[in-house]
C-alpha cells in the first residue's frame, strides 16, 4: 500500500464572493440537467408538486416544492421553501436552465452516491448531510471513492471486533467503513495478484492521517506475520514516532501532518505482513523556526519540554515551553486532551520496539535540546553591515555542550560566511537579520536530517530478508487548498493534487467506458475535465519549475526576475495562466478545483534551500558520533551560484581554492523543485502500476464542533476532491443499474400475473417497454440494466402509487375488522352488564315482592287495567299501522299485479289474435281438405250401401250376428258376478285374518319399538357421520387433485425440489391409503357392530320372551299344584270343623301372586299347616291322618334332598375351581424355574465368551474388526435377544394367568346359574319355587349388565369415532384455510407455503411416532426393570418355601407357591488385560485409526472411553504403575494427535470430546473420592480403583476436554460464519416482503437465493447435523445444551453485528425476516427438546433489534416503551439501529433526531448505562 502525507501550511477558505453555483456550471454545464434530459424536467415541473434545489447564500441549495405548474415560456418559478415561505424563482433568460430535481425520500440517506436518481450537486451534498447529521454515519461511497467526514469525536467503529466483521465481506455488503475499502484492496491483492494502493486525500483535519493508520492496523490486524518479529506491531509502532517528529498543530487540527508519507506494506505468497517501508516528501521545515498563531510547532519539541522534570532528562538543560522561542510563538503549546508526558512514553516505546537503543534515543533528544537552545541564541547589531553573539551566551554554550562542538567556531560562524572567487576566498560578516536566517536555516537542516535519519531506521527496522510477493500502497495526502498568502509550499502541494487529480479522473474514465463495454452496450465517449494543460505550465520544457530552476542558476537571479520571466512566457500562451492587476511580484494559476494567487517572494530561496558549510562543518567535527552520523551522507550546502552579494568587510583566507569539490557540489546539488518532482514521478509511476482506492476526507467545520454539518466549507471541498467530477461521468452515461433479477424483486408489483415469463430477462424487456416508452431512457445489458439519470426515481414513484392503493385496501379492511372486533366487544360488554343489572334488578323485585304480597294483590288488578288499556292503545295502534302497511303492501302488490295483468292481456291478446289468423288460415285449409275427401268417402259409401240394400241376405246375416253377441255377453256377466262374490269372500276372510294379525304383531311391535327406535337413531346417526365422512373424502379428493397441481407447477419453478416433492408425495400418499384404510375399516365395524347389536338384541329378547314363557308356563302349573293342594287342605279343614263346631277354623286363603311370598313366610304357613293337621287328627280316625302324615314328611323329605343335592354340587364346583387355580399355578411355576434355567444357561454362555476374549486378547484375535470378535459379538447380540425373548414369555404367562383368573371368576358365576336354571324343573315345592325365581332374576339382571356393557363399548366406539371425525373435519378446516390463504400469495411464495405446510405436518405426525415410540421404550424398559425385581423376590421367597410344599390339590384354603430353583450368579469384575507389548496397537485401534462413523453406526457410544477404563482397572488390579503412567499418557498424546490432524473436521472432534468426557466420568466415579460416589452401587463401589490416585491425570484429562471442547466450538463457528449473514440477513425466507433498493456501483449480495446462497434451512439442517452427531457419539446432555447455546450465541452475535453494520439492513421489512428466522430456530429448539438449555436467552438480543425496527418511534411514549423493551440491548446498539434506520417503502418514515435524542437522554439518566456497540463472538463457558 502506498502513504503519501504532504504537508499543511495555514489555511484560507477560498473567496466566497464568486456565485457556488456560477462555478458549478462554468466547470460542468451539463451536470444536473443532460443526464436526466430536459425532457424529463420539464414533464416532472408541468406536473406540479415537484420539489426542486434552489441555489442559496447561506445553505448553499434550498429545497423548495413547486405550487404553481411550470409552462414552456414561463421567466419564472412559483415555489414554497420548507419552511412554508413563497417565493417566485427567476430562470436564467440566457441558459433558461430549470433547478435541479430532488430524489425521493426514499433514495435519501444511501450509502453509495451513485444510487441516486438524480446526480447532481445538491443531491450529493443533502444525502452526505442527512447521513453525518441525522444516522451519525461518517462514510459514504461515491463510486469508487469513500468519502470520509471527520467527526470530531471519538466514535466506537474501530475496534477488533469491527475489524473481525469486515473481515472477508464483499465491499458492497458492509456499510461505508474505512474498513471495507482495506478489506477490497487486501482481497484484490490476493485474487489478482495486483499490487494495491489506496489514496488519501483531504484538507488539513479532515482526518487523513487517522484514516491511512486505520487502514494500516487493519492490514496488520487480519494478516498477521510470518515470523516471531511481530512486523505487523513494528509498521503501527511507526504512527506515533513519525506524529511526534512529523505532526503539529495548526488552526484547522491539533495532530495535523506537515509531510507527505508513503508507506509500501510487504506481503509474502501467503499475504502475511513481512516488511514496509517508507518514503516521505516535503518536510515543512519552516515550521521548526516559525509558527503562526494558535499553532504549534512539532509534537516531539513539547513532549521534551513536558518530561524536563524527569531525572534522565535533566542533562537535555530544557524547561516550560514558553522559555523557547522555537516553541512559543504560536502562543498554543498546549492541546487540551493531550498529555504530552505521557506521549513522550509512548514515542519511546515505539522507538524501543523498532530497534533503536535507549543511547540513540538520548542522542536524538539532545539534538531536539539543542535545536531549541540554537533558536534562543540571541544575535545583536555590532554595526549595519556586522553582527555578534554576546560572550558567554547561555543557550549557544548549551548547544555547544549537547552537540560537542567549539563555541568559539559556532559563535563566529553563525555571524559570519566565506565566500569564493575564482581565485580567493573571503569571509564576510552578516548583518544581524542574515545571521538569524542563517541560525534558522541551520535549526531547520538540522531538523531535516534527523527527520530523515529517524525515517532510515524506521525502514531498516521494518525491512526483511523475506522475498516480497506484493505490497499494498497507503498514500496519505491532504487536498487542494488555498490561502491569503500562498507561496512555494502551497505550488508544490497544488502541483502534486493536479497529477493525483489527472490519474484519478483516467481511472475513473477508464473504469466507466470497462462497465459499458462488458455488457456490451451502446456508449459515446464523453468529454472530461483533463487538467493536463494545466500539468504542462507547471512541469514542461519551459514550465514555471524550469523557470524557476534557470533563474536560481543566475547570479544575480532574483524572484522579480523569475516574475517578469513568468509574464513573457506564458501570459499570452496559456489561458490558465494569469497576471494580477494590482501585483507584478504575484502570478495566478487555473488549477483543477480553483484558481490560486501564488507571491513570488521567497520561491528562489525555498527552491535553493542553502544552508552556510562552515556550519555544516563544525558540526562535522563534533565529537558527538551521532550528530557527525547525521552528516556523514548528507550534501554540501553551498550556494550554486558560489556567491551571494552583500556589502560589508571581506576577509581573505585562501588564494587557491578546492575546485574539485565546488564542481561535485554544484554537479550533485538539485533544487527543491527539481527533487519534488523526480519523486513524484516516481510516485505516479507506483500508482499507475497499482490498482488505486480513494478515500477523500471532508472536513465538515472549521471550528472542530463534533457532528457540525457547514455546507459551504463541505462544497467547497467536494469540488476541490474529484467528487463531483466523479459524479459528473457518472451522470453523463447511466448512472443507475440493476442486475434483472434485482429489477423483478424490486418492481414485480408493477407487472400483471400473465407477463411474469419464466425467462426474467424477458420478462424485464417487456415490463421496461410498457412502463417506459422512450428507449433512450435505459439500455439492456449482459447482465444488468442501465437507466439513465431520474428513470429510477420515476419507478419509485409508480411503485409507490400501486403499493399506496394496495395498502388503502389493506387498511380499509383491517379497520373494518377491527371496528366489527370493536362493536362485537361493546356489545357483548353490553350484554353482560344488561344481563347482571337485570338480575340485580329481579332479585330486587323477588324481595320487594316477598314483602308487598299483599299489596301486589291490589295493584295486581290496578296495573291489569293499565296495562290493559296500554296494550289495546298499542295493539289498535300496530293494527292501525299493519293496517296502513298491508294495505300499502297490498296496493303495490295489485298494482304489480294489475300491470302485470294488464301485460299478460296485451300479451294474451296478440298472442291470440295472431294464433287465431294462423289457426283460422289452417281452419279454413283444413276443412276444405276434409270436404274434399270426406265427400270422396262419402261417394264411395253410398255406393256400396246402395248395392248391399238391394241385398236379402244382408240382413239375415245381421240378425243372426246380433244374437249370438247377445247370448255371450249374458254368459260373461254371470260368469263374473260369481267370481265377484268369491273375491268378497276371500275379502273378507283375510280381513279377519289382517285384523287378527295386525292385533298381534301391534303388541310385537310395541315390544320391540324402543329397541327400533333406539337402532334407527344410531343408524340415522351412522348414516350422517357416514355422510359427512363421504364429503369430506370428496372435499380432500379435490384439495388433493388442486395441490397435485400445485405441486406440478412448482417442479417446473424449481427443479431442485423434484426429490423432495416426490418423497413428501410418496409419504403422503401412503398416509392417505392408510387413512382411507382406516375410515374403510371403521365404517365395515360401525355397520357389522349395527348388525351384530341389532341381531344380537333381537336374538336375546326373542330368547328371553320364549325363556319367560316357558317359566310362566311352568310357574302356572305349579300354581295350579298348590291351589289343588290348598283346596285339598282346605276341604279336610272343613270337615274337621263340621265335625267340631266349637273349632273355629283359621283363615289362610292365599293370593294368587305366589312371587309375592318369601322363604319365611312359606316355612311358617307349612308349620302351621303341620299344626292344623295334628289337630285334626283328634277328631278323624287314625287312618286318615296316617296318610297326611305320610304325604307331609315325603314332601319335607324330597325337599331337604334337593337341598342336599344343590349343596354337593356347590362344593363341588368350588374343589374344581380350586384344582384349576393350583394347575394353573403350578404350571406357571414350572414355566419360571424353566425360564430361569434358560437364563443361567445364557449367562454361563456369556462368562465363557468373555473367558475366551480374555484367552484370545494376547493373540490380538479379540481385536474389533477381526472374525472372532465378530463371531463373539453375533453370539452376545444372539443371547441378548433370547433373554429378552425370555423376560416377553414371562410377561405373557402373567398376563394370561390374569386374564384365566377373571374368565374363571365369570365361568363360575355362570356355571351356577346355569345349575339354578337346570334344577328348576327339579322343584316341587314353594320354597324350590321362589329360589328358582330369584335364580331367574338374577339370570335377567347377568343377561342386562352384559347388554348395557355391549351397549357402553359402542357408545364409546361410536364417541371415538365422532372423535376421529371431528379431527379429519378440523384438518380439512386447516387445510381449506391453508389453501385460502395460498391462492391470496404469488406463485412463488404459494409454492413455499404449501410445501412448508406439508413439511411442517409430516413433521408433526414424525413427531407424534416418535413421542409414541418413546413411550413405548420407556414402559418396556420399565416392565423389565419390574420383572428383574419381580423374579428377584421369587427367587428368594422360593429358596424358603423349596421344603415342605403340599399339591394344589391337596390344601384349597391355603396359598399355593411354585417350586424354584435358586440360581447361582457369576461376578464380572470389568477389567480387560493387555500385554505391555500391545499397547501401542492398541492405541492404534482404539484412537488413531478409528472412524467415529463406524463406532456411532454399528457399536454402542463411548466404546474406546469404555475399553481404556477397563484396560487402566486391569493395570491397577495388578498394581502396574509403569503400565498405567505409559497407557494415559498415550492416550492423551494420541488424542492430541488426532486432534491436531483432523481438528477441523466436526464428527472427529465431536467423537473425541464425548469418549474424553466418559472416560474422565469412569475415572472420577470409580477414583474412590466419595464426593464422586455418592450415587454409585454397592457393585460399582466394588469395581473401583484401589492402588493409585490419578487426581493429576484427571485434570489433565478435564483440560483436554476443555480444549476439545474449545476446539469443537472454533470448527462450529468456521462453519456456521459463512451462513449465518446470508442465511438470517440477506436471504429473504419470507418472499415478496422487502423490497432491493437502488445500490449505486458497490453492489451488494442478492437477497435471492442461488445455488450457492446460503438459506435459514441451510443453518437448520447444519444445526441438525451438529446435534444428530454429538448424539450419536453419546455425549452428555448437559455438554450437548452447552454447545447448542454456544451455537445460537454465535448466530445471534454475528447477525446483531452485521445487523449494525449495514444501514440497508435496518428497515421495517427486514425485522419481521428476522423475527420469523428466529422463530424458525425456536421451532427447531422445540423440536430437539432444548427449550431449556440457555439458547433462546442467547438470541434476545437479536430479538430485541427487529422488534426495534418494527416498533412505532415518534412520541415519548414510544421511547419509554422502547425502554422497557430493549432491556438487552446497550445504550449505542439502540442508538445506532435508530441512526441506521431506514425506509425501504415511502410508507416509512425516518427516526427523527429529536426522537433519537429523547432515547439518549432516558438512558443517561439511568444507572446502568453501557456503550458496547459490537457484540464479542470468541465467547465460549466451560
Amino acid at each position: 500500500m502506498i502513504l503519501l502525507v504532504f504537508q499543511e501550511v495555514p489555511d484560507k477558505v477560498v473567496n466566497p464572493e464568486k456565485s457556488e453555483e456560477a462555478k458549478l456550471k462554468s466547470k460542468y454545464p451539463n451536470l444536473g440537467n443532460k443526464p436526466g434530459g430536459s425532457d424529463l424536467l420539464r414533464k416532472r415541473l408541468q406536473k406540479g408538486c415537484a420539489r426542486v434545489w434552489i441555489p442559496d447564500a447561506e445553505e448553499v441549495w434550498k429545497s423548495a416544492e413547486l405550487t404553481k405548474d411550470y409552462k414552456n415560456g414561463d421567466t419564472s418559478l412559483q415555489l414554497m421553501l420548507e419552511d412554508g415561505t413563497n417565493i417566485e424563482h427567476k430562470l436564467d433568460p440566457k441558459t433558461k436552465n430549470l433547478p435541479y430535481l430532488r430524489n425521493p425520500d426514499i433514495l435519501v440517506g444511501e450509502n453509495d452516491l451513485t444510487a441516486l436518481s438524480y446526480l447532481h450537486e445538491p443531491a450529493v451534498l443533502h444525502n452526505l448531510k442527512v447521513r453525518f447529521i441525522d444516522s451519525k454515519l461518517i462514510y459514504t461511497y461515491c463510486g469508487i471513492v469513500l468519502v470520509a467526514i471527520n467527526p470530531y469525536e471519538p466514535l466506537p467503529i474501530y475496534g477488533s471486533d469491527i475489524i473481525n466483521a469486515y473481515s472477508g465481506q464483499n465491499m458492497g455488503d458492509m456499510d461505508p467503513h474505512i474498513f471495507a475499502v482495506a478489506e477490497e484492496a487486501y482481497k484484490q491483492m490476493a485474487r489478482d495478484e495486483r499490487n494495491q494502493s489506496i489514496i488519501v486525500s483531504g484538507e488539513s483535519g479532515a482526518g487523513k492521517t487517522v484514516s491511512a493508520k486505520y487502514a494500516m492496523r487493519y492490514f496488520a490486524t487480519v494478516s498477521g506475520s510470518t515470523s516471531e518479529a511481530n512486523v505487523e506491531q513494528k509498521v503501527l509502532a511507526s504512527n506515533p514516532i513519525m506524529e511526534a517528529i512529523g505532526n503539529a498543530k495548526t488552526t484547522r487540527n491539533d495532530n495535523s501532518s506537515r509531510f507527505g508519507k508513503y508507506i509500501e506494506i510487504g506481503f509474502d505468497t501467503r499475504y502475511r505482513i513481512i516488511g514496509a517501508n517508507m518514503r516521505t516528501y516535503l518536510l515543512e521545515k519552516s515550521r521548526v523556526v516559525f509558527q503562526a498563531d494558535e499553532e504549534r510547532n512539532y509534537h516531539i519539541f513539547y513532549q521534551l519540554c513536558a518530561s524536563s522534570h524527569l531525572p534522565e532528562y535533566k542533562m537535555l538543560t530544557l524547561s516550560n515551553a514558553n522559555d523557547f522561542l522555537y516553541t512559543r510563538q504560536g502562543r498554543s503549546p498546549v492541546i487540551v486532551g493531550v498529555d504530552d508526558t505521557m506521549e513522550l512514553s509512548t514515542t519511546r516505546k515505539a522507538f524501543t520496539l523498532l530497534g533503536i537503543n535507549e543511547s540513540n534515543q538520548m542522542g536524538l533528544f539532545q539534538v531536539l535540546a539543542a535545536i531549541l537552545h540554537l533558536g534562543n541564541v540571541e544575535i545583536k547589531d555590532r554595526d549595519s553591515d556586522s553582527s555578534v553573539i554576546p560572550p558567554n551566551n547561555r543557550h549557544l554554550t548549551a548547544f555547544c555542550e549537547l552537540v560537542g562542538v567549539s563555541y568559539q567556531d559556532m559563535s563566529q560562524w553563525l555571524c559570519h560566511r566565506k565566500l569564493k572567487t575564482a581565485t580567493e576566498t573571503y569571509i564576510k560578516t552578516l548583518p544581524r537579520l542574515q545571521a538569524t536566517n542563517a541560525r534558522d536555516a541551520l535549526s531547520k537542516h538540522i531538523y531535516a536530517k534527523l527527520f530523515n535519519w529517524i525515517v532510515a531506521h524506521v525502514n531498516k527496522a521494518l525491512i526483511t530478508n523475506i522475498t516480497q510477493h506484493s505490497f499494498i500502497g497507503v498514500l496519505d495526502i491532504y487536498g487542494f487548498e488555498t490561502f491569503e498568502i500562498n507561496s512555494f509550499e502551497q505550488f508544490c502541494i497544488n502541483y502534486a493534487n493536479e497529477k493525483l487529480q489527472q490519474q484519478f479522473n483516467m481511472h475513473v474514465f477508464k473504469l466507466e467506458q470497462e462497465e459499458y463495454m462488458r455488457e456490451q452496450i451502446p456508449w459515446t465517449l464523453i468529454d472530461f475535465y483533463d487538467n493536463q494543460p494545466c500539468i504542462n505550465l507547471i512541469e514542461a520544457k519551459m514550465g514555471i519549475l524550469d523557470l524557476l530552476d534557470e533563474e536560481c542558476k543566475m547570479p544575480k537571479g532574483s524572484d522579480d526576475s523569475w516574475a517578469q520571466k513568468l509574464y513573457n512566457t506564458h501570459l499570452k500562451t496559456c489561458s490558465l495562466f494569469e497576471k494580477p492587476r494590482m501585483s507584478n511580484r504575484a502570478f495566478i494559476i487555473q488549477h483543477f478545483a480553483d484558481k490560486v494567487e501564488y507571491q513570488c517572494d521567497g520561491f528562489l530561496e525555498k527552491n535553493k534551500d542553502t544552508v552556510n558549510e562552515e556550519q555544516i562543518n563544525v558540526l562535522k567535527a563534533s565529537k558527538f558520533h551521532l550528530l557527525v552520523e547525521l552528516f556523514h551522507d548528507g550534501e554540501k550546502a553551498i550556494s550554486p551560484t558560489g556567491q551571494v552579494a552583500g556589502t560589508g568587510g571581506r576577509t581573505r583566507l585562501s588564494i587557491k581554492p578546492d575546485k574539485s569539490r565546488e564542481k561535485s557540489s554544484k554537479e550533485n546539488k538539485k533544487t527543491v523543485g527539481c527533487q519534488f518532482r523526480n519523486s513524484l514521478h516516481m510516485l505516479m509511476g507506483t500508482l499507475n502500476a497499482t490498482t488505486p482506492h480513494y478515500v477523500r476526507c471532508i472536513k465538515p467545520n472549521d471550528f472542530k464542533l463534533g457532528f457540525t454539518f457547514d455546507p459551504k466549507r463541505a462544497v467547497q471541498q467536494l469540488r476541490a476532491c474529484g467528487v463531483l467530477e466523479t459524479i459528473r461521468i457518472s451522470a453523463a452515461g447511466f448512472p443507475s443499474r440493476w442486475t434483472y433479477q434485482e429489477f423483478f424483486s424490486r418492481y414485480r408489483v408493477l407487472m400483471k400475473q400473465k407477463d411474469v415469463l419464466p425467462d426474467k430477462k424477458l420478462t424485464c424487456r417487456n415490463v421496461m417497454e410498457q412502463l417506459v416508452q422512450d428507449q433512450d431512457k435505459y439500455q439492456f445489458g449482459k447482465t444488468k440494466i442501465f437507466f439513465r439519470a431520474g428513470q429510477v426515481a420515476y419507478l419509485e414513484k409508480l411503485r409507490s402509487e400501486k403499493l399506496r392503493v394496495a395498502c388503502v385496501r389493506i387498511q380499509k379492511t383491517i379497520r373494518c375488522w377491527l371496528a366489527r372486533k370493536k362493536y362485537l366487544r361493546k356489545r357483548s360488554a353490553a350484554i353482560t352488564i344488561q344481563r347482571f343489572t337485570r338480575g340485580y334488578q329481579a332479585r330486587c323485585l323477588a324481595k320487594f315482592m316477598r314483602r308487598s304480597q299483599a299489596a301486589t294483590v291490589i295493584q295486581k288488578y290496578q296495573r291489569m287495567c293499565v296495562e290493559r288499556k296500554h296494550y289495546r292503545q298499542k295493539q289498535a295502534a300496530a293494527l292501525v299501522m299493519q293496517t296502513i302497511l298491508r294495505a300499502y303492501m297490498a296496493r303495490q302488490k295489485y298494482q304489480a299485479l294489475l300491470r302485470e295483468h294488464k301485460v299478460v292481456i296485451i300479451q294474451k291478446r296478440v298472442r291470440g289474435w295472431l294464433a287465431r289468423c294462423w289457426y283460422k288460415r289452417c281452419l279454413v285449409s283444413i276443412v276444405y281438405l276434409q270436404c274434399c275427401f270426406r265427400r270422396m268417402k262419402a261417394r264411395r259409401q253410398l255406393k256400396k250401401l246402395k248395392i248391399e240394400a238391394r241385398s236379402v241376405e244382408h240382413f239375415k246375416k245381421l240378425n243372426k250376428g246380433m244374437e249370438n253377441k247377445i247370448m255371450q255377453l249374458q254368459r260373461k256377466l254371470d260368469e263374473q258376478n260369481k267370481e265377484k262374490r268369491l273375491v268378497n269372500e276371500k275379502l273378507v276372510a283375510l280381513e279377519n285374518t289382517y285384523t287378527t294379525e295386525s292385533e298381534r304383531m301391534r303388541g310385537e311391535l310395541g315390544r320391540l319399538r324402543g329397541v327400533e327406535e333406539d337402532a334407527k337413531n344410531k343408524g340415522n346417526q351412522v348414516t350422517s357421520l357416514l355422510e359427512e365422512l363421504e364429503k369430506l373424502r370428496k372435499e380432500l379428493s379435490s384439495t388433493q387433485k388442486e395441490k397435485k397441481t400445485i405441486e406440478d407447477w412448482a417442479q417446473t419453478y424449481r427443479s431442485e425440489m423434484e426429490k423432495m416433492v416426490s418423497e413428501l408425495k410418496e409419504q403422503n400418499g401412503s398416509l392417505k391409503k392408510e387413512k382411507d384404510d382406516l375410515n374403510r375399516l371403521i365404517q365395515e365395524q360401525s355397520q357389522q357392530m349395527t348388525e351384530k347389536m341389532v341381531r344380537a338384541i333381537a336374538e336375546e329378547t326373542q330368547q328371553l320372551e320364549t325363556n319367560l314363557n316357558e317359566e310362566r308356563s311352568r310357574y302356572q302349573n305349579l300354581l295350579t299344584e298348590h291351589r289343588r293342594l290348598e283346596e285339598k287342605h282346605d276341604d279336610l279343614k272343613e270337615e274337621m270343623n263340621v265335625s267340631k263346631p266349637g273349632h273355629r277354623r283359621t283363615d289362610s286363603t292365599h293370593s294368587s301372586n305366589g312371587s309375592e311370598y318369601t322363604y319365611n313366610s312359606e316355612c311358617a304357613e307349612l308349620e302351621e299347616g303341620s299344626r292344623a293337621a295334628e289337630d285334626v287328627t283328634r277328631g278323624i280316625d287314625t287312618s286318615l291322618t296316617l296318610k297326611l302324615q305320610k304325604r307331609l314328611t315325603e314332601l319335607e323329605q324330597e325337599k331337604q334332598s334337593l337341598r342336599n343335592e344343590l349343596e354337593n354340587k356347590e362344593d363341588q364346583f368350588l374343589r374344581a375351581r380350586a384344582r384349576a387355580r393350583g394347575a394353573e399355578l403350578e404350571y406357571e411355576s414350572l414355566k419360571r424355574q424353566e425360564l430361569e434355567s434358560e437364563n443361567k444357561k445364557l449367562k454361563h454362555d456369556l462368562v465363557d465368551i468373555r473367558q475366551s476374549l480374555l484367552g484370545n486378547a494376547a493373540t490380538g484375535a479379540g481385536a474389533p474388526g477381526s472374525p472372532a470378535y465378530k463371531v463373539v459379538l453375533e453370539q452376545l447380540n444372539s443371547s441378548c435377544e433370547e433373554l429378552e425373548v425370555r423376560k416377553e414369555e414371562v410377561l405373557i404367562l402373567r398376563s394370561q394367568l390374569v386374564s384365566q383368573k377373571e374368565a374363571m371368576h365369570h365361568k363360575e358365576t355362570m356355571t351356577e346359574l346355569s345349575v339354578f336354571v337346570e334344577d328348576v324343573s327339579k322343584l316341587k315345592d314353594a320354597g324350590e319355587l321362589k329360589q328358582a325365581y330369584m335364580g331367574l332374576k338374577d339370570t335377567n339382571r347377568l343377561l342386562e349388565h352384559q347388554l348395557q356393557t355391549q351397549r357402553r363399548g359402542y357408545d364409546s366406539e361410536v364417541e371415538s369415532l365422532r372423535g376421529e371425525l371431528q379431527n379429519v373435519k378440523e384438518d380439512n378446516n386447516r387445510q381449506q384455510q391453508l389453501l385460502a390463504q395460498n391462492l391470496q400469495l404469488p406463485p412463488e411464495a404459494r409454492i413455499e407455503a404449501s410445501l412448508q405446510h406439508e413439511i411442517t405436518r409430516l413433521t408433526n405426525e414424525n413427531l407424534d411416532l416418535m413421542e409414541q415410540l418413546e413411550k413405548q421404550d420407556r414402559t418396556i424398559r420399565k416392565l423389565k426393570k419390574q420383572l428383574k425385581v419381580y423374579s428377584k423376590r421369587i427367587g428368594e421367597m422360593g429358596a424358603g418355601q423349596t421344603e415342605g410344599q403340599t399339591s394344589p390339590g391337596q390344601m384349597v384354603d391355603e396359598p399355593i407357591h411354585p417350586v424354584n430353583i435358586p440360581r447361582r450368579e457369576k461376578d464380572f469384575q470389568g477389567m480387560l488385560e493387555y500385554k505391555k507389548e500391545d499397547e501401542l496397537k492398541l492405541v492404534k485401534n482404539l484412537i488413531l485409526e478409528l472412524k467415529p462413523r463406524g463406532v456411532a453406526v454399528n457399536l454402542i457410544p463411548g466404546l474406546p472411553a469404555y475399553i481404556l477404563f477397563m484396560c487402566l482397572r486391569h493395570a491397577d488390579y495388578v498394581n502396574d504403575d509403569q503400565k498405567v503412567r505409559t497407557l494415559l499418557t498415550s492416550t492423551i498424546n494420541s488424542i492430541k494427535k488426532i486432534l491436531k490432524k483432523r481438528g477441523d473436521d466436526f464428527e472427529t472432534v465431536s467423537f473425541w470430546l464425548a469418549n474424553t468426557c466418559r472416560f474422565l466420568h469412569c475415572l472420577k466415579q470409580y477414583s474412590g473420592d466419595e464426593a464422586f460416589m455418592k450415587h454409585n452401587t454397592q457393585r460399582q463401589n466394588e469395581h473401583t480403583l484401589s492402588n493409585f490416585d490419578l487426581a493429576e491425570y484427571r485434570q489433565v484429562i478435564s483440560d483436554l476436554a476443555i480444549q476439545i471442547y474449545q476446539q469443537l466450538i472454533k470448527c462450529m463457528e468456521n462453519i456456521l460464519q459463512p451462513m449465518i449473514v446470508s442465511g438470517m440477513l440477506e436471504h429473504e425466507t419470507i418472499q415478496g416482503v422487502s423490497g432491493v433498493k437502488p445500490t449505486g456501483l458497490r453492489k451488494r449480495t442478492a437477497s435471492i437465493a442461488d445455488e450457492g446462497t446460503y438459506t435459514l434451512d441451510s443453518i437448520l439442517r447444519q444445526l441438525s447435523a451438529f446435534h444428530s452427531t454429538m448424539c450419536q457419539h453419546g455425549t452428555d446432555p448437559e455438554l450437548i445444551k452447552q454447545v447448542v447455546k454456544q451455537q445460537f450465541y454465535i448466530i445471534g452475535a454475528v447477525t446483531l453485528n452485521n445487523l449494525l453494520l449495514r444501514k440497508d439492513m435496518c428497515s421495517w421489512s427486514k425485522g419481521m425476516q428476522i423475527r420469523y428466522n428466529v422463530s424458525q430456530q425456536e421451532e427447531w429448539l422445540r423440536d430437539k427438546g432444548l427449550m431449556v438449555c440457555g439458547a433462546k436467552e442467547t438470541l434476545e438480543p437479536l430479538i430485541q433489534a427487529a422488534q426495534l425496527l418494527q416498533v412505532k418511534k415518534k412520541t415519548d411514549e414510544d421511547a419509554d416503551a422502547i425502554c422497557s423493551m430493549c432491556l438487552a440491548l446497550t445504550t449505542a446498539q439502540i442508538v445506532k439501529v435508530l441512526n441506521l434506520y431506514t425506509p425501504v417503502n415511502e410508507f416509512e418514515e425516518r427516526v427523527s433526531v429529536s426522537f433519537i435524542r429523547t432515547i439518549q437522554v432516558i438512558y443517561s439518566n439511568s444507572s446502568n448505562v453501557t456503550f458496547i456497540l459490537i457484540v464479542k463472538i470468541n465467547k465460549s463457558k466451560h
